[in-house]
């Protein structure tokens, strides 16, 4: 016997049981798994074979001509590893919308052009859990966990040479940046990737390699609860 039948259902001044057509009852809230790792560590594959909803976190990127870019250390770089090159708050308000209520606006960003060129509308229907991936995912790690819509925090680890050359090849292919800047940010990103691993497990993101990182997502959508880190 269904209840709260929607007015427009009721016969006779009786509900229409058998007539529920429409449900006044929200989506069930859902929660995030925070995917990072550093750039080239494959969080967009793994993302993809979970099958779950992805938000892609590489989309809140600050434009180009953003006074507030960060800049790489005695060079005229921008630093886009860096986290305030990020909108984290922008980010966080998609996240506990797409919680609450299964879709949100997100812009579209072209990252050769540095610059956003729309937006879109994310919908996760009534999935419960969904991935936010992208190299600063482990920033917001306890600030979704305060929220309440943390289901897990997973950080991809490939070893510095490999994820040194699937970056390259990428980025290359995709026509990110000059092959000059993919170089010089990628001979920079593979000195620096076991302190990126460090930074984001000390955020709260569990090290993990894909494998493991999958068993982890397939336990989250299950409703299984997994051992979240906290931040050191």
């Amino acid at each position: 016997m269904c209840s709260n039948v929607d007015p427009r259902y009721r016969r006779g001044g009786r509900d229409a049981s058998d007539w529920c057509l429409v449900s006044l009852h929200p989506p069930a809230p859902a929660r995030v798994v925070l995917l990072c790792g550093p750039s080239g560590s494959g969080k967009s594959l793994v993302a993809a074979l979970s099958g779950l909803p992805v938000l892609r976190l590489d989309d809140f990127y600050k434009e180009g001509d953003d006074p507030t870019l960060p800049l790489v250390e005695g060079s005229s770089d921008v630093d886009w590893d860096h986290p305030r090159s990020w909108d984290a708050d922008v980010a966080v308000a998609a996240i506990t919308e797409l919680c609450a209520t299964g879709r949100t606006t997100v812009p579209v960003y072209d990252i050769a052009r540095s610059a956003r060129t729309g937006e879109e509308t994310l919908h996760i229907d009534r999935t419960p859990v969904f991935i936010a991936e992208g190299i600063f995912a482990a920033e917001i790690v306890e600030r979704c966990r305060e929220l309440g819509v943390l289901a897990d925090a997973l950080c991809l680890t490939r070893g510095p040479l490999t994820t040194f050359r699937r970056r390259f090849v990428r980025d290359l292919k995709e026509g990110r940046k000059s092959v000059a800047f993919l170089l010089r940010r990628g001979w920079r990103l593979m000195c620096a990737e076991r302190s990126i691993v460090a930074r984001q497990t000390a955020l709260g993101a569990y090290a993990c390699d894909r494998d493991e990182a999958l068993s982890r997502l397939t336990a989250a959508a299950a409703g299984r609860r997994t051992s979240v880190s906290t931040a050191a």
